[in-house]
């Protein structure tokens, strides 16, 4: 304290104060908060060098995400020495941070006990990530090695079904009676030992332990104790069914604004919670697969095996090939056309490739908006009239442009006019696939980031060609 007894002195003066976390993220990390490659070559050298007391020193500050960064940024064949070398650095958290593949290959060279324990030391939504991908004989070993609690709550998660509320959810929350004060609420988060650790609200439930209002931390340590909860807490709430795809759950948080929200069983029991955490990792996992989904190439890890990588690919290569056999027999039709014009071959892939373009535009807005719930059955038609409004503009101004510029280079004006006309009919028409097509798909039950794509790009090359070379045939457009 000062001499005045009223102001504390500060601890450290700036140009004094020394952070080893931060000098040591100065040190490790790129401006961009990626690790620095010379960073990891020294670990690896360490490692290599059999030097494990240097390598934990260097490897010690980070954070347990950016340990999982290391790991996977390391050669596949120097990850196990890696991890052996680091020893309890690599902890259930830095494994509940790992790529799903990285991870699996770790877990492999770990005994069941040791993969039991790292699960007992999580949530139940992240022990159930990194056991449900294991071999069924690895999967019932490492349950067996489970304190019953434990193994129960992951048994229950494993029987929804994949990629549900029920699997995301985390079982530790805190639920009180409507009849408590906030007084006694505040006894009972004191008291109780075994609370999750980590919460932003309560949730109030009646004797059947349905959830009825939820109440935030910060009304209850701004509130007089007498308060009871019953008049405190918010009735109205989002309540997630156990067996809603994570997908739609993520829309209702967005929706909402949810930090929080309770996971009901059929009958509206409280069974668990989700919190927003998760959701941000739901989010970027959803918006990254309908992208690669759109174009056929599986889960697009870098961390896939070749040959999982090369059947999720072939397959759609393979249905490319077929369907460009269609706009090839097109193109066929009219050989005697192009003989006359060679210019006609030249110009060809102008046609078909503005309208692949269009196609794809307007299908991954479609696509986007039926994963964000912006298309329903009430608007679909709607949505549809007005992509093809915007192609008829777009194909009106490229189509003027394009047809003036191959009137002048190729001093024919007539073969100007017919670029431009098939420009602007592949256009709409790419406007309407580009629409219509992801729509069928959601109409049929199907995703319609999977295989739009082709699909789409079939149409457009076809109409493309039939457009332009059936004008000019029947232009009568010659050399």
């Amino acid at each position: 304290m000062s001499e005045r007894g009223d102001v504390a002195e500060p601890l450290v003066h700036g140009d004094d104060f020394e952070d080893p976390v931060i000098e040591a993220a100065e040190a490790s990390h790129d401006e961009d908060d990626r690790l620095k490659p010379e960073y990891l070559t020294a670990v690896l050298d360490a490692v290599e060098d059999g030097d494990s007391e240097k390598a934990r020193e260097l490897v010690s500050p980070l954070h347990p995400a950016d340990i999982a960064d290391l790991l996977e940024l390391a050669p596949s064949d120097r990850r196990a020495d890696i991890a052996a070398a680091l020893g309890d650095l690599v902890g259930a958290e830095v494994l509940s941070e790992l790529n799903d593949y990285v991870r699996d290959d770790l877990i492999g060279a770990l005994a069941p006990e040791q993969v039991a324990e790292f699960a007992s030391e999580l949530d139940t939504d992240d022990a159930v990530a990194i056991i449900e991908d294991l071999e069924e004989a690895d999967q019932q070993a490492v349950l067996e090695a489970m304190e019953p609690e434990d193994r129960a709550a992951i048994e229950s998660a494993l029987a929804y079904p994949e990629e549900s509320a029920g699997r995301l959810m985390q079982r530790d929350l805190v639920a009180v009676p409507e009849h408590m004060t906030v007084g006694q609420v505040i006894d009972y988060l004191r008291d109780s030992g075994d609370l999750t650790r980590d919460f932003w609200e309560i949730f109030v439930v009646d004797e059947g332990h349905r959830p009825i209002g939820t109440c935030q931390l910060s009304w209850i340590l701004t509130c007089p104790r007498g308060v009871p909860m019953s008049d405190l807490m918010k009735r109205e709430q989002t309540l997630i069914p156990v067996d809603m795809d994570q997908e739609e759950v993520a829309l209702r948080f967005q929706k909402y604004a949810l930090i929080s929200a309770a996971v009901v069983d059929g009958s509206g029991r409280l069974v668990g919670m989700i919190t927003v955490d998760d959701i941000v990792h739901i989010i970027s996992q959803e918006a990254g697969e309908d992208i690669l989904r759109l174009s056929g190439a599986g889960e697009g890890d870098i961390n896939e095996p070749v040959l999982d990588s090369y059947r999720a690919r072939v397959r759609w290569l393979l249905t490319n090939l077929l369907t460009a056999l269609v706009a090839s027999t097109i193109i066929g039709i009219f050989e005697g056309t192009i003989q006359q014009m060679v210019a006609l071959a030249t110009l060809m892939p102008i046609v078909a490739g503005v309208g692949g373009n269009a196609g794809s535009q307007t299908m991954a807005v479609t696509v986007r908006a039926l994963a964000t719930n912006q298309i329903t059955g009430s608007n679909a038609r709607r949505t549809i009239l007005r992509e093809i409004r915007v192609a008829v503009l777009n194909g009106v101004t490229v189509a003027i442009v394009l047809g003036i510029g191959v009137s002048l280079v190729f001093q024919n004006m007539a073969l100007g006019g017919v670029i431009a006309a098939a420009m602007v009919t592949n256009i709409i028409t790419a406007g309407l696939a580009g629409a219509s097509v992801p729509l069928a798909f959601d109409r049929m039950n199907l995703d319609p980031a999977v295989a739009s794509s082709i699909f789409v790009t079939m149409i457009t090359d076809s109409m493309g060609f039939f457009a332009f070379l059936g004008l000019a045939t029947a232009a009568g457009l010659t050399s």
